[in-house]
């Protein structure tokens, strides 16, 4: 695989079809072979009261990329404990630090 440890992702499950749960994940890769990642991080999910929320514990998650996976390389110097989802209008659904980082999710995150 072409990602090394200690490297941050965006990793964004893309839906089958509307109504599926808007899901992604922020963290940092532990460990990677050819078919499997290791990573320690946030989930993220689409809460109909909130918005899309980060779960506030870490968790350690393995995946097995596939064609439903999209992985988004986020620079190091971003702290993953600081991101958040913005909604920014006219322009869509961001990934942001509130700093230097910000990442368009909008063809992933929809509307309910």
């Amino acid at each position: 695989m072409i990602i090394d440890v200690g490297e941050k992702v965006c990793i964004i499950e893309r839906r089958y079809f509307p109504e599926d749960t808007v899901r992604f994940f922020t963290g940092e890769i532990l460990a990677s072979s050819e078919s499997a990642l290791r990573l320690k991080g946030h989930v993220w999910v689409y809460d109909m009261m909130k918005g899309l929320i980060r779960k506030p514990e870490l968790r350690e998650r393995l995946l097995y990329p596939n064609d439903r996976t999209n992985i988004n390389i986020i620079p190091k110097y971003v702290n993953i404990s600081e991101l958040q989802v913005v909604i920014v209008p006219g322009k869509g659904l961001f990934v942001t630090d509130s700093k230097e980082f910000s990442l368009d999710i909008s063809e992933f995150g929809g509307s309910k």
